[in-house]
């Protein structure tokens, strides 16, 4: 059962992150085309189009330790991010572009951007950091 909750409460994370990134993107002129966009391979978090380009977009989101006002830069969220998941979003996003019963939006470029959302411990947000063309 603690496995279960345990699991439940990172979903709710990562759920809450990916809302507060799609808000962010949308604040600066993005166009959501697709949030949580499943492939044969797994899941995209957001996909956006920003002026003629089709961005896919990773986000990593950390939650803060009551009392703490602030994540150490080892503990970001963006920290993470490494080769394997590089690897793993182009494959998602070929797999996407792929898949001929997806109304696929006119781009003349694609980016890979990431997200990295911090909240406190009550769940609200902190920091937000894009990176654009991340890789």
């Amino acid at each position: 059962m603690v496995g279960a909750r345990m699991s439940e409460a990172r979903m709710a994370l990562g759920r809450r992150g990916e809302q507060l990134a799609a808000e962010h993107l949308r604040d600066r002129g993005f166009t959501l085309i697709e949030r949580n966009a499943r492939t044969r391979f797994g899941e995209i978090d957001l996909i956006a189009l920003h002026g003629r380009t089709l961005v896919f977009v990773e986000v990593k989101t950390r939650r803060l330790r009551a009392g703490r006002r602030a994540a150490r830069p080892d503990q970001r969220p963006l920290e993470g991010l490494g080769a394997d998941q590089r690897r793993r979003l182009r494959r998602l996003a070929r797999a996407w572009l792929a898949d001929e019963k997806r109304g696929r939006p006119f781009a003349e470029a694609i980016r890979f951007d990431a997200i990295g959302v911090e909240l406190d411990a009550g769940g609200e947000l902190r920091r937000i950091e894009q990176i654009e063309d991340a890789w």
